[in-house]
């Protein structure tokens, strides 16, 4: 049984990092990704430099990643001018992004959710001619930081015209990190009745500690592609209170010992790991990760 895990710790990661890596350092981390298997990896977003100053060497950072066929370099982008930005570096994999929240996405992107779709049609058709791949985000569909609960058909919504668009993936996240399994559950199994299981991804944060299991009642129904970020890094700068990605040291380390193939070798994201976190001078959040060092001496 496959699992595919698009790793997000290269933009979703370190956009919410006070410490800003440089063009070097973000190459060498990718590269670790690479080396250690990883063949859908979120590298970098075309946003304002100065609401996202991690991001501002993207175009610089995609033109310098291998020209490979084999891996999937992700890159964000907001409208038309990220995406004719994109297109000038040769980007082949992008990523575009709206909320199942109104709020949210007023806070987010200075649109409602009807905007940020006409946004969309704005560069997606010629996205799509130059047969481009579009993976597309549904943030706050577990629950948001300004409305709280969200309702699933508002979920489903979002979801259908993103499929409609053409998005080849869609990547489902729970933003805020508040999903139990239970509401996991039955998500998921509207979601994939409606996009299928190899379009379907999920997203989720571990804000409450509940992210593996999250995934593991996925796992259940039938969702074989989740995002994740390497240590935990990540969150959001719009959504007070949520705190890193899910681990993909953890989510590796669990799915191996079920069985599950995905392609990546532990040990190797180890090292990419342990390269995050010598920058970054803190301890990240990965129990696996944590573990591993102890139990080489490390600290």
């Amino acid at each position: 049984m496959k699992v595919k895990i698009v790793e997000v710790g290269p933009r979703d990661g370190l956009q919410n990092e006070t410490e800003i890596f440089t063009l070097e350092q973000k190459i060498e981390f990718i590269s670790l990704l690479v080396k250690a298997g990883h063949r859908d990896i979120e590298a970098g977003s075309f946003v304002r430099p100065d609401k996202i100053p991690q991001m501002a060497d993207t175009m610089d950072l995609i033109s310098k990643l291998p020209k490979t066929s084999s891996v999937n370099f992700w890159s964000l982008v907001p409208n038309e001018r990220g995406f004719q930005d994109a297109v000038s570096c040769g980007v082949k994999s992008l990523a575009i992004f709206t909320a199942a929240s109104e709020t949210f996405n007023e806070k987010n992107i200075n649109t409602s959710v009807d905007g940020s779709f006409e946004r969309f049609n704005l560069f997606i058709p010629e996205a799509r001619k130059k047969k481009i791949k579009i993976r597309g985000y549904v943030s706050t569909a577990f629950g948001c930081p300004y409305e709280g609960n969200v309702a699933p058909k508002s979920v489903l919504s979002v979801v259908r015209r993103l499929l409609d668009l053409g998005c080849d993936e869609i990547s489902v996240g729970d933003t805020i990190g508040v999903a139990t399994p239970l509401q996991v559950q039955k998500l998921s199994k509207s979601l994939l009745k409606l996009v299928g299981a190899k379009k379907l991804a999920l997203h989720f944060h571990d804000t409450r500690g509940t992210a593996l299991a999250n995934i593991l009642s996925a796992l259940r129904e039938g969702v074989r592609i989740f995002d994740s970020s390497s240590g935990g890094i990540g969150g959001c700068p719009y959504a007070p209170g949520a705190s890193g990605n899910v681990a993909t040291d953890d989510l590796l380390y669990m799915l191996n010992g079920m069985g599950f193939e995905t392609g990546i070798d532990l040990q190797l994201q180890i090292k990419g790991t342990e390269y995050v976190q010598r920058i970054l001078g803190r301890k990240l959040p990965s129990k696996y990760f944590q573990a591993a060092l102890a139990s080489h001496g490390g600290k």
